[in-house]
């Protein structure tokens, strides 16, 4: 065998950096010697180490290149710095000229939020041809001008789909001046679209191909004729549209093959003289159409041979497979069909024809499932589930990301009350959603992680869909994806062990997947300013908490001193209400495990828990209540919280609960009654007026509200002032009804107890009492 070594170099500036050698074999000898030595990770070949990076995130790149100048090198190299997705990460002037650097040869730029967009000019990345930038609400024309102005190669550029609510027809025309290889242009939420803006870019940008403004308040009809160059318009939820005028002038574009018009109140007469007379169109999206779905002649028609409708009346999969001449495929199989047949046919028109054809029913679908109109039901279940599965394996990332939100989204009935349509999800695992959702969380791109893993945890809500993603092994690539560093991914992942941790069969699957201790730390790491990743830990580390072994993992993992710091620090109820919830559980274990105790011993725990019972919202109030019943179980808590002011602020929830809910009235009193264990704290009840609403919750319509409320009564009971107090207080014929009427058999226990003592031949009051009573 001949051996030779290449050595590859690199430029850096005036120095030349010596790259690993490697070597090259030939293939003289048909047999290798054998290898006694291991190969070190820095004699990698160059190309294995540049694979290897760009398989990575660019916070692993940035470890992977700190551990040698070698890696370091490798790891500045100008094909990793083509694109840059920024969505996850605060983007801001700093950031940029630190990466300013390696961004020479930069292409594509995906951004989020307007203090992103102000610092791109930073990168100095004079070469970007592509941008993307989404939560544009705020940017400004001052903004977007300075941006195209910098980037001259600029042939792409997507604004959405949230709306540009402060971009004017201004912007446009400067993105028409400054931009005159502009092949692509989609803009959400343009409030006016002039047709000076419109005929700017059909006089200064002749390779304008693709051009979308959607959701826009107004468009200029007749302008839009002008653009002779375009082949791909969109003008999805756009309003105030004159159909008779964009009919007439759009017919007659040369070059218009794609039209999507979906979202808009356009009516069969403009479909039908779009459809025959342009020369050129040959696919018309017309999805959630209401004023063209309400015509029942024009639906049952099929008059447009050679061109393909894409509506809800229609079969969207046997319309795009009509595209093709080959008629033996599965129409549900012509996505991948397509894809597979650019490989060997490399045909551009039909790739660019298809590739919009994904992008705009992405698109459509997303918004149809974020304002869920009515009628859609059908469609879903037939079609739109199946699409949304198929639109996931594109290979445009940006239609990935789009159809998993889709399928996040399409399936919440009730985002307040975490409610989904089970009809829906299980149209998903049927069609093999879940494996499919699961693969794309493999995914090294974090915003494909992100989007896949929120899918995931809104589908789990079911028990049947929680069911297959444990079994597909969903548990533990979420518990993966809980450690990111990303914040969206660790987010979206947190939510998913949230809602998989409701099966009680579930939460042993986490705990051994390593989840708890990913929740606890996902905490610590990011305890400022990021409530949405707090609340879903927190709410996560409740439910595992409610199962006796999981609680003693938690705590190990140091899952209370983080609980008890949300709940002393945090500001946001739902935060609050989560770690007050996780508080309550870990301490609901005093017979088996210390957990009890050890919330107790954190310093700042009862303190903060009492504090809450005095917040504004119900939910937070109503957890800490339970945890402070839970915990007035073991002895010393129960003086602790007395100390911390538990009675008083207990005795104040009592009194303002009578029109709260069941589970706030039955926590409150629950808390006194634990408190009222020691005759100090039953006598500082009294005294502090907790008898009067406490006998106010005896007489309350729910049997758990009885139960609580006759226990504290009958703890008080043994107190003689107390015994008094509920005499004056008109508690005895409130105890009576309980013994006589309540469905709970503890509740009329209890109320005969208190009776019981208080007709003690000690206390004369009852007597007192009956003798003025009769």
């Amino acid at each position: 065998m001949s051996r030779r070594v290449r050595r590859k170099l690199e430029e850096k500036g005036k120095d030349k950096i010596v790259l690993p050698s490697y070597p090259e074999t030939s293939n003289e000898d048909s047999v290798a010697p054998e290898l006694h030595c291991f190969v070190g990770w820095t004699s990698l070949p160059y190309d294995t180490v540049l694979q290897l990076f760009t398989c990575l995130n660019y916070r692993d790149r940035a470890s992977l290149a700190s551990t040698c100048k070698t890696w370091r090198a490798l790891g500045a190299s100008s094909c990793l710095w083509s694109s840059l997705d920024l969505r996850a990460h605060k983007f801001d002037a700093s950031m940029a000229s630190s990466l300013a650097s390696r961004c020479v040869d930069l292409r594509s730029l995906r951004f989020r939020g307007v203090e992103s967009a102000d610092s791109i000019i930073n990168l100095r990345a004079r070469n970007l041809l592509e941008v993307s930038g989404d939560y544009c609400r705020k940017i400004t024309d001052a903004t977007l001008s300075m941006v195209v102005a910098r980037h001259e190669a600029l042939e792409s550029l997507q604004l959405g789909p949230d709306f540009c609510e402060k971009i004017t027809s201004d912007a446009i025309k400067a993105v028409a001046f400054c931009c005159p290889k502009l092949k692509k242009l989609r803009l959400s939420g343009i409030r006016d679209v002039t047709s000076e803006a419109i005929e700017a870019l059909a006089k200064h940008c002749p390779q304008l191909t693709d051009l979308g403004f959607l959701d826009c308040l107004n468009i200029d009809e007749d302008a839009l004729g002008k653009v002779v160059s375009v082949r791909y318009l969109s003008v999805a939820g756009t309003s105030n549209i004159k159909w008779s005028v964009a009919s007439n002038r759009w017919d007659k574009l040369p070059k218009l093959t794609g039209l999507d018009v979906s979202r808009t109140d356009i009516g069969p007469t403009a479909v039908s003289r779009l459809l025959i007379s342009s020369q050129s169109l040959k696919v018309l999206c017309a999805l959630n159409c209401h004023v063209l779905e309400e015509d029942t002649s024009f639906i049952s028609s099929n008059r447009f041979r050679g061109k393909v409708l894409l509506a809800l009346f229609t079969n969207v999969f046997d319309g795009v497979a009509s595209i093709f001449a080959d008629n033996a495929k599965k129409p549900k199989d012509v996505f991948s069909y397509w894809r597979e047949l650019m490989v060997k046919t490399k045909d551009k028109a039909l790739d660019d024809m298809m590739r919009w054809i994904e992008w705009i029913i992405s698109h459509t679908l997303l918004r149809a499932a974020e304002s869920n109109p009515q009628g859609m039901d059908d469609f879903w279940l037939k079609q739109g589930a199946a699409l949304l599965l198929t639109l996931m394996q594109s290979s445009q990332e940006d239609v990935q990301e789009r159809s998993a939100t889709g399928l996040a989204t399409f399936v919440v009935v009730d985002d307040e009350n975490a409610s989904i349509d089970c009809g829906r999800a299980e149209a998903v695992m049927k069609d093999g959603g879940i494996r499919l959702l699961l693969e794309l969380a493999r995914s090294w791109r974090e915003g494909l992680q992100s989007e896949a893993a929120k899918a995931i945890a809104n589908l789990s809500v079911n028990a049947n869909v929680a069911k297959s993603v444990a079994e597909e092994g969903g548990i533990r690539i979420l518990a993966g994806l809980a450690k990111s560093m990303n914040r969206l991914v660790a987010e979206e992942a947190a939510g998913g062990l949230w809602n998989l941790s409701v099966g009680e069969e579930h939460k042993n699957a986490i705990a051994q997947a390593g989840g708890v201790k990913a929740l606890v730390d996902l905490i610590f790491r990011w305890q400022n300013g990021c409530d949405g990743v707090l609340e879903r830990a927190a709410g996560a580390l409740a439910n595992l908490a409610a199962d006796d072994k999981c609680s003693m993992e938690v705590a190990t993992a140091g899952g209370v001193h983080a609980l008890v710091m949300l709940a002393r620090n945090c500001k946001y109820e739902g935060v609050q209400e989560q770690a007050a919830r996780a508080l309550a559980n870990l301490a609901a274990h005093g017979d088996s495990n210390n957990n009890n105790a050890a919330v107790g011993q954190e310093a700042g725990a009862l303190e903060a828990l009492v504090q809450l019972t005095q917040a504004p919202h119900e939910g937070v109030r109503q957890e800490a209540a339970g945890a402070l019943w839970n915990l007035s179980f073991d002895d010393k808590n129960r003086e602790s919280i007395a100390a911390a002011g538990g009675v008083e602020a207990l005795v104040t929830l009592a009194q303002s609960c009578s029109n709260a809910s069941t589970g706030l009235q039955e926590r409150a009193a629950g808390a006194l009654w634990g408190l009222s264990v020691s005759e100090a704290n039953s006598i500082a009840i009294g005294r502090e007026g907790g008898v009067p609403p406490l006998i106010a919750l005896a007489q309350s319509e729910a049997e758990d509200v009885h139960e609580t409320a006759a226990g504290a009564l009958w703890n008080l009971a043994f107190n003689p002032g107390n015994a008094l107090r509920i005499v004056e207080e008109g508690g005895v014929p409130a105890l009576v009804h309980l013994c006589s009427s309540s469905i709970s058999k503890m509740a009329r226990f209890m109320a005969a107890l208190a009776l019981a003592y208080m007709f003690d031949g000690r206390y004369m009051y009852i007597y007192i009492y009956i003798y003025n009573a009769a």
